[in-house]
């Protein structure tokens, strides 16, 4: 099984916002949903695909599980919890969203815990989130890499992440893209810009292009049907050489999300 390439992010949309932007983007054509525990969206993400009346078999669902709930004893009642909050019996994917603070639960531990509840049936695959060389390690080394589906990270044309990157590919770990678009920030960069006048594109779309281009899925977000429906055409371009070569000068190691208490310590 594969992870799709594109889909939604719901990170910091609630309520009703989260959704309409659900609603919004199984109507046109989104099938990938990416949510958490975290997030405290699970079940209006839930709400918006039952009145979406897509098939369930149609979707890919992914969530993560928080900190506090990556024991072994705590790690599958949550996912149950979660399960039942989007009304579904399995996820597609389950991720660990953080590892643990000060390594206070083995990520051995998690990873046993998660490979329990894929044999349990209520994931179909898992992995792994924010998650460094050394950490990616400890995870293949606990449950071997064919186990592992993805690590999601911060990715975007600010920190290209290219250590830990170089290193999945090596292991044959597929990565995951958030914050893709560096919280809007590359939409004004004067690079992206030219290039997207270049390709009669917009910038959002430039960005998800060169990271799928990249190798990377990507789960853009947005409350706003118009730019749900522009995003989903990113994977119509084609950037060529140049175009990705330009992207490429744009690392500065510039990362938006280390929240003190939980990063890791960053390659």
């Amino acid at each position: 099984m594969t992870i799709p390439a594109f889909g939604l992010g719901t990170f910091r949309l609630q309520d009703d916002v989260v959704i309409a932007s659900v609603k919004n983007a199984l109507d046109l054509g989104y099938r990938a949903i990416d949510t958490a525990q975290i997030y405290q969206n699970e079940a209006a993400v839930g709400e918006a695909i039952e009145q979406s009346n897509v098939a369930r078999e149609e979707l890919f669902i992914t969530t993560k599980i928080w900190i506090e709930n990556l024991s072994s004893a705590a790690l599958i009642p949550s996912l149950q919890q979660s399960l039942a909050k989007l009304r579904t019996d399995y996820v597609d994917l389950t991720l660990i969203h953080w590892p643990s603070p000060g390594a206070a639960v083995s990520v051995a531990e998690t990873m046993h815990a998660l490979v329990e509840a894929k044999r349990a049936g209520l994931t179909r695959q898992i992995g792994i989130s924010n998650f460094t060389t050394e950490l990616m390690q400890q995870a293949i080394d606990a449950v071997g890499v064919d186990e592992i589906a993805t690590n999601q990270i911060e990715l975007h044309p600010y920190l290209q992440n290219r250590k830990v990157v170089e290193f999945a590919r090596q292991k044959g770990i597929p990565v995951t893209s958030y914050m893709t678009l560096a919280y809007g920030k590359a939409l004004s960069d004067e690079v992206i810009k030219s290039i997207a006048n270049k390709h009669q594109a917009t910038p959002a779309q430039v960005i998800l292009a060169w990271a799928m281009q990249s190798g990377y899925a990507v789960i853009p977000s947005s409350t706003q049907r118009k730019n749900l429906q522009s995003n989903l055409q990113a994977q119509l371009l084609k950037l060529d050489a140049q175009d990705m070569a330009e992207i490429a000068t744009l690392d500065s190691h510039d990362r938006l999300v280390s929240p003190e208490g939980l990063a890791p310590d960053w390659d």
